[in-house]
């Protein structure tokens, strides 16, 4: 491995080239994956590591009214430390993430980094061709991409393809979760690493910008927050809010993704309710103000990595309620309410206790935020990571 020591003052680092692929973009909120990146490569060059990140070219996956900095092919920038470069993307369902996957690594392998992170199971088909130029990889598997309802046969065959090449050939595999590395040795008989993903302390704020886009108020709604795809469960949150008699607002925050069909079907639910609010693509302010005044937040998935979301939403001392998948019931531990995955009926029920119930809704927003911190520390996250790198 290619290593330089770098001096400051008396203390000696020893600085290694990192290249990471298979994000959307960053600086980006698209999705979780690129939150992760995102508080990675910074901290790693904090700590005196040279760090690469290869964007998706092409507009923000909730359109381009919302492109930035990050969106642009052929651009190279410094984001706070990192550098990043825009790979060439054909956009199209399921081609962004193979093409730009594809450049990227052929663009890593040039520029010799000491090792190459690959993130999510598809951007991992490519790993084999950095395990050939002889380049330490290291993949982190952000949940069973192959099953997400979104894909097609041929998708959901090269996600597959994506995680035994990650399998087969990474030198180091991240999971998110214990279930997930029992899944991975059961299968594949292969070994993994649990390293979760971080939190920091929520800021929450007062009712300003969403008072006035959405006549919304402290604690006047409950609160969806994230991608509008088939797999996060929107559609029972919808169906069983519909069934409740309360006069608190419904509000869905998030764009589509790659599922521009699902995203119609959950327009002409919500079209039924007045009470349901859809905000479209969130960020900034507005997403500080809905995650701080937010009654109950919900997160209805049957299937997730390991959900940004969730952490987010407890790191500003929300009530939460999630499905009981592992994924999500790993996470909470009893730090949240529970309802049974996929099951309308039994969403209602719980909805229905915590809207009639104001002190179990104070007691679990009591420690949600000093729980959920103290057991996702991004500064662990990044030094068990970086430990990998090294082998």
């Amino acid at each position: 491995m290619r290593k330089a020591w770098i001096f400051f003052t008396c203390e000696v680092y020893l600085s290694t080239k990192i290249a990471f692929i298979g994000h959307k973009r960053i600086p980006s909120r698209e999705g979780g994956i690129e939150i992760v990146v995102d508080e990675l490569a910074t901290r790693m060059v904090d700590r005196g590591h040279q760090v690469i990140a290869y964007n998706c070219s092409g507009h923000n996956i909730a359109g381009s009214e919302f492109d930035g900095v990050a969106n642009g092919h052929g651009k190279r920038f410094s984001y706070h430390g990192v550098n990043v470069v825009s790979v060439p993307t054909i956009e199209g369902k399921g081609l962004a993430a193979l093409s730009s996957s594809f450049f990227a690594t052929l663009q890593a392998i040039k520029a010799k980094p000491d090792v190459i992170h690959y993130h999510a199971e598809g951007p991992c088909v490519m790993l084999r061709l950095a395990q050939w130029a002889g380049i330490r990889t290291v993949a982190t598997i952000h949940g069973l991409d192959w099953q997400r309802a979104k894909w097609g046969k041929f998708a959901s065959a090269y996600l597959k393809f994506g995680e035994r090449t990650a399998a087969k050939c990474a030198d180091e595999i991240i999971v998110l979760s214990e279930s997930m590395r029992q899944y991975f040795q059961e299968k594949y008989g292969r070994g993994t690493h649990f390293i979760p993903n971080g939190i920091e302390y929520g800021e929450p704020v007062s009712a300003q910008e969403i008072t006035e886009k959405y006549g919304l108020h402290k604690n006047d709604y409950v609160l969806f927050l994230g991608r509008i795809v088939p797999e996060k469960g929107v559609h029972y949150l919808i169906e069983a809010f519909s069934k409740l008699n309360t006069n608190k607002k419904l509000v869905i925050a998030g764009g589509a993704s790659d599922s521009n069909e699902y995203y119609q079907h959950i327009q002409q639910m919500a079209n039924q309710d007045s009470r349901v609010i859809l905000t479209g693509f969130i960020q900034g302010q507005a997403l500080k103000e809905l995650y701080s005044n937010a009654y109950i937040y919900v997160l209805p998935s049957d299937l997730e990595g390991m959900p940004m979301s969730l952490l987010e939403a407890m790191s500003y001392g929300n009530c939460c309620l999630t499905s009981d998948i592992p994924e999500c019931a790993e996470v909470v531990e009893g730090h949240a309410a529970t309802f049974h995955h996929g099951s309308v009926e039994s969403l209602r029920k719980k909805l229905q206790e915590l809207l009639e119930n104001d002190d179990l809704v104070l007691r679990y927003k009591a420690n949600a935020e000093d729980y959920i911190v103290g057991k996702y520390n991004w500064d662990d996250v990044t030094n068990q990571t970086l430990n990998l790198y090294g082998g």
